[in-house]
């Protein structure tokens, strides 16, 4: 059986899930590098200045697992298209919304592996263990093929999403050959369909048939692949501080146990998520990565509520199969308005709460 202390030596390890809130100078470092109106390069010089500051900040709170902060990254989904060419810059418009996505136009033909020079300078410039995220290929699927603009190069979404399990595939492969210590697969498009409002929307009438092509590109990706520790990271979606769905994950349990990872990390501190009782069918052959911090909460959590958060799990799963992280990054889109300073104290909050159960639990 899997337990913490196999990986970290620690009880209750502490993870990011990826992304900190930029700096309104990196946004808009990002945005006229989108734009052109930065070359690439002289947009990678910047970056290096500006991303120690994220690295030292989670060092500074005491994390056993550390990002980069997703500095570099847009979104945690359009990193795809930074190393993968056939898509078409902002062709998905979100109705309501100031978010645009890019859609597959034609056959992607992949130029480097997915977010390997962020690992290498995250690597390069802590002595801490890293965690470097890349998009599942069924959230990569969900979020950029699109029938009015896709349907020329990739008749169907499920073609779209074969052609993306090598180019994820080849990252996690390149990636662990780095050293990289955790990589973790992003895939909140599996949550979402928790939700009935979200199925109506999208036209999901076979969630079922969802959730088996969700784990059968999960472990199409994966399978063969040893010697790195792999998480997939759940979510309800947000974006200032408003979560796109809501619902229990009783639904997808299930599928999660068919996944050929390591680590489940599951949003349940925020009452979107439906509370804990849903870890009673968490797979017995997993670690959790349970959500202790509500990250569009602007409530910073004491350690003592970081502790009651992880008793609470624990009346479902042992203690030594716990680790800790926040529900989601605190901003997968660079253009989220979220707190830098209040992450920092959340961080904190977290690994002190750590602490404290491994002073109680040994």
């Amino acid at each position: 059986m899997i337990n913490t202390r196999m990986y970290t030596g620690l009880s209750f390890p502490t993870f990011v899930v990826g992304s900190l809130p930029r700096p309104q100078w990196v946004r808009d470092v990002i945005e006229d590098r989108k734009a052109g109106r930065l070359d690439r390069a002289a947009a990678a010089e910047l970056l290096d200045d500006a991303v120690p500051s994220a690295i030292r900040l989670q060092e500074r709170a005491n994390l056993d697992y550390i990002s980069d902060g997703e500095w570099r990254r847009e979104s945690y989904v359009k990193i795809f298209t930074d190393y993968v060419d056939g898509f078409a810059v902002d062709a998905i418009q979100i109705p309501d919304s100031i978010l645009a996505y890019p859609a597959v136009v034609s056959k992607i033909v992949p130029h480097d592996p997915i977010a390997l020079d962020e690992a290498r300078f995250l690597r390069d410039y802590t002595g801490k263990r890293i965690l470097v995220a890349v998009p599942s290929v069924y959230t990569i699927g969900r979020r950029m093929w699109h029938p009015d603009h896709s349907r020329k190069a990739y008749p169907t979404r499920e073609a779209f999403m074969e052609d993306c399990i090598p180019v994820v595939r080849q990252a996690v492969l390149a990636l662990k050959d780095l050293g990289v210590d955790a990589i973790q697969l992003d895939d909140p498009w599996l949550a979402l369909l928790v939700d009935p409002a979200y199925r109506a929307q999208e036209g999901i009438t076979d969630p079922e048939a969802e959730m088996d092509l969700c784990v059968r590109t999960v472990n199409a990706v994966v399978d063969g692949i040893e010697d790195v520790f792999i998480s997939v990271h759940l979510c309800h979606a947000h974006f200032n501080r408003r979560h796109s769905t809501v619902g229990s994950y009783h639904l997808i349990m299930e599928a999660l146990g068919r996944m050929h990872v390591q680590r489940i990390a599951m949003e349940l501190a925020t009452p979107v998520a439906g509370g804990v009782d849903a870890l009673k069918n968490f797979p017995a052959n997993m670690i959790l990565g349970l959500g202790v911090i509500d990250h569009c909460d602007p409530h910073v959590e004491t350690p003592a509520e970081v502790v009651q958060r992880v008793e609470r799990a624990m009346e479902y799963v042992p203690a030594d199969r716990i680790s800790l992280n926040p529900d989601c990054g605190f901003s997968p889109s660079s253009v989220n308005p979220m707190d830098l300073d209040e992450a920092y104290l959340k961080l904190a909050a977290m690994s002190h709460g750590a602490q404290l159960l491994r002073e109680k639990y040994g």
